[in-house]
């Protein structure tokens, strides 16, 4: 069952959220602040995120950094167009803007579910591709490839984010620990390497830079 973290701190709309959410099967945990949600997430495993952004202590824009890694739908009354921006770019996956209709809602949810990589102990599927950790290897179409160290950590960053724009200082400061050879100049010589690799060994390009920001893996439907 897919648990989802519900923070939001309009009861009514909460609990109406939830029923939703639990008539389509998901397991829900609520929220009603940033500090709360934090909390929550030390001791549970989610697999996506509704945040509101004007919230009791923490807003959602503060704690979005440190939802990296989880899929993240916004769902807010803010309809200014710099907001939106600015959390999408921050790492949100979607945005929802209130008031919204509840099977919007369960499709947007539904499209991060789809988009979101299969995992095993040693495997991460995503669409055509398998990610071994183990090996550091790629393969589609049962062809394989091998990546480097460097090549690895960035894919692996990037399959944890499909569809999302990573920009370029998150991807130094996420792989510096194990990469020492990645810098703010050499990153798009490996991303380039790395495009090429999976580029020939599946027949599509997966990788796409988005100019000025960073970078970002495709899915089949963006």
């Amino acid at each position: 069952m897919r648990t989802i973290l519900l923070v939001e701190d309009d009861g009514y709309i909460g609990d109406m959220v939830e029923e939703v959410l639990v008539r389509e099967g998901y397991r829900v945990i609520r929220a009603y602040s940033g500090t709360e949600a934090l909390l929550l997430l030390e001791r549970e495993r989610v697999d996506l995120v509704l945040l509101d952004l004007m919230l009791p202590g923490l807003s959602g824009e503060e704690i979005l950094p440190a939802l990296h890694g989880i899929p993240v739908i916004v769902v807010s009354a803010k309809i200014n167009t710099e907001d939106k921006i600015n959390v999408l770019l921050g790492g949100a996956a979607d945005y929802l803007t209130k008031p919204f209709d509840s099977r919007e809602l369960l499709a947007r949810i539904t499209v991060q579910f789809r988009n979101t990589a299969r995992t095993s102990d040693n495997l991460v599927v995503f669409e055509n591709l398998t990610l071994n950790h183990d090996l550091h290897e790629v393969s589609a179409k049962g062809k394989s490839i091998r990546l480097t160290r460097t090549e690895y950590a960035i894919f692996k960053l990037l399959l944890q984010n499909p569809g999302q724009v990573i920009p370029k200082s998150t991807i130094l400061d996420r792989i510096c620990a194990d990469t020492p050879d990645c810098t703010e100049s050499s990153l798009k010589v490996h991303i380039s390497n790395l495009r090429k690799k999976l580029s020939e060994l599946s027949g599509r390009d997966y990788i796409e830079a988005v100019w000025g920001i960073g970078f970002r893996l495709k899915t089949e439907k963006s």
